[in-house]
């Protein structure tokens, strides 16, 4: 007679387990696409990466011996299976201007970028946490009309300029006119003030409204009335009951955000020469230099999934009813 092995029945009807064991699958089929989509980009672009690298009056011998060292000769399906395997063994190949490992290229610049999205994100939530809730105090139960059409209208605009170029205009008050704040480079603490205001300035207006939206609903629940039927002190009220209830769809938002912050540093870095992985992938990009592009990619792909990762599993301990239940 043989027993079925309860042990493990019961740990694959656990809705914990099983919501573990989607998160994995959509992670490793995410991370084999990136891997996929970065080996392919420098055998879709037109051209010749290594004659590209090397200029048009490199010997045809340097180019053939570079492109051999590369394996970039070999059968497609060959040189894919050396780049995995390459790249599971930490080699993420050499750059074909400096001869450095891209490795220890990414690795120099990286925590440049991490610094910068980081710092923005953290000054967006700082700021739009508070502002949100305060214009749902200001504006609940249809009162300060003006107040709402000022802050609505504000933050749309404030939303839509793009990071760049609220950049260069901080750049011209706060740098050139004023002579504040340096205007370029990472040299010291006020260095960081505009870029981190560049990035977050956007990401803050869109929380805010978010924040603002969510609390004005949560205000109108049964179970809030239950609260001031009760007499609770409104800052009980809102920081007991309310906020914890309207901060989901905000978190929401704001990882997504997070992974646009670090997208949009490549802008930002540009403008104010900062030494991150957005300005190297620039320069590499129009100096044709492929393996490290194909690193950075792969390097900024991973780290936007990580997020995603990060905030479905945050979504899942704030309310596991939504996310942990779902099919």
């Amino acid at each position: 007679m043989t027993l079925a092995p309860r042990p493990l029945a019961g740990l694959a009807q656990n809705a914990w387990v099983r919501f573990a064991v989607r998160r994995a699958g959509r992670l490793v089929v995410s991370v084999w696409v990136l891997i996929t989509a970065s080996f392919m980009m420098i055998h879709l672009i037109p051209g010749d990466p290594v004659r590209a690298a090397l200029g048009p009056t490199a010997p045809a011998a340097l180019v053939r011996a570079r492109r051999t060292s590369l394996g970039l000769d070999d059968p497609l399906l060959e040189q894919y299976w050396h780049y995995l395997r390459h790249l599971f063994s930490g080699d993420m190949g050499t750059s074909m201007i400096s001869n450095l490992p891209v490795s220890e290229t990414i690795s120099d610049r990286l925590p440049a970028t991490v610094e910068l999205a980081v710092y923005a994100f953290l000054l967006a939530v700082v700021i739009a946490v508070p502002l949100g809730t305060v214009m749902a105090v200001l504006t609940r139960g249809g009162r300060g009309r003006r107040t709402e059409l000022a802050f609505t209208s504000t933050s749309v605009v404030l939303a839509a300029v793009p990071e760049f170029l609220l950049g260069v205009a901080l750049v011209y008050v706060f740098g050139v006119q004023l002579g504040w704040l340096p205007v370029a480079g990472r040299t010291g603490p006020d260095s960081y003030l505009l870029p981190v205001i560049s990035l977050a300035v956007g990401p803050a207006a869109v929380l805010a409204r978010i924040m603002r939206v969510e609390l004005l609903s949560v205000l109108g629940a049964d179970f809030i009335r239950t609260a001031r039927a009760k007499r609770l002190p409104a800052r009980l009220i809102y920081a007991r009951h309310a906020l914890p209830n309207a901060v989901t769809a905000t978190l929401t938002l704001a990882g997504l955000l997070l992974s646009s912050l670090v997208a949009g540093t490549v802008l930002v870095e540009n403008v104010f020469a900062w030494p991150g992985l957005g300005s190297t992938i620039v320069s590499s990009i129009l100096a044709k230099d492929y393996p490290v592009v194909q690193g950075i990619v792969l390097v900024y792909g991973l780290g936007v999934l990580l997020v995603n990762l990060a905030v479905d599993v945050l979504l899942a301990l704030l309310d596991p009813r939504s996310t942990i239940m779902e099919g």
